[in-house]
């Protein structure tokens, strides 16, 4: 099914009846990032699951958006499909989200699930440092004709990054920047909804500790750690994480 939202055509798929749940899925996942979970649920939910515009088989955003823009598209979606209150089970980027929505709209979710989720910003190193204002310096004069030839520059800049990030148009790049460097942990004490934190005792990507903070911060959050689990927790350890969705929406999938 297709839905507009200010012009950008926004992929989704509605699955059982009941109290509605919405997923949100990471960074470069789609609807089928979630497809176990949203068959578990679908016995005994109404589960509304979407691609995020640049994802699936969604538009990709009119300009570079930032999770703002994410998150507002969300609530107008959420708007338009009635299904406002809604419990909301978010991995990663789509954490990132789900952060922002619960506490700028907290009347929006009724119980919040964060998969390891994204949204604090790692300590930045003199590494890092070093190798951003060099990519930007480089960038600068590749522009000047006689040092880009001799030097090269302009491949370097071509091969810069991930090949994940290489992959991506040039707005998807621009939203992936604004997305990284957006810090929402000033938004964790303005979560109003209960919290379930769920977490991979082996992820790299957004590590335990992000989720510690969480716990501390979110005022009614409690953290499940899977030990020996990645940053797909919710996939490494399926039935457990079956079980633990259960009894937090009150067993009703049991």
């Amino acid at each position: 099914m297709i839905l507009s939202i200010d012009g950008v055509k926004i992929h989704y798929q509605i699955q059982g009846e009941g109290e509605p749940v919405l997923l949100l899925h990471g960074w470069g996942g789609c609807i089928g990032s979630f497809t176990p979970v949203a068959d578990f649920l679908a016995k005994s939910h109404k589960v509304i699951s979407l691609d995020f515009p640049g994802h699936g088989q969604s538009d990709e955003p009119p300009v570079p958006w930032s999770v703002t823009e994410y998150a507002e598209m969300t609530r107008k979606f959420m708007e338009e499909l009635k299904i406002v209150p809604a419990d909301i089970i978010a991995h990663s980027f789509g954490g990132r989200v789900a952060i922002l929505l619960s506490s700028a709209w907290p009347e929006m979710v009724k119980k919040l699930v964060l998969c390891d989720s994204a949204g604090i910003l790692p300590k930045r190193t003199l590494k890092y440092y070093v190798k951003v204002y060099s990519h930007k310096l480089g960038k600068r004069l590749a522009k000047i004709g006689p040092i880009d030839r001799l030097f090269h520059l302009s491949e370097r800049a071509k091969n810069a990054g991930s090949a994940d990030y290489r992959a991506l148009s040039d707005r998807m790049k621009g939203t992936f920047v604004r997305v990284v460097n957006q810090d929402l942990a000033p938004r964790l004490p303005l979560i109003r909804a209960e919290t379930l934190l769920v977490w991979g005792s082996e992820d790299t990507a957004t590590p335990l500790s992000d989720g510690r903070r969480m716990e501390r911060e979110i005022p009614d959050a409690g953290l499940v750690v899977f030990e020996g689990a990645g940053h797909f927790s919710y996939l490494d350890q399926f039935p457990r994480f079956c079980a633990v969705l259960a009894a937090f929406f009150g067993g009703e999938n049991a």
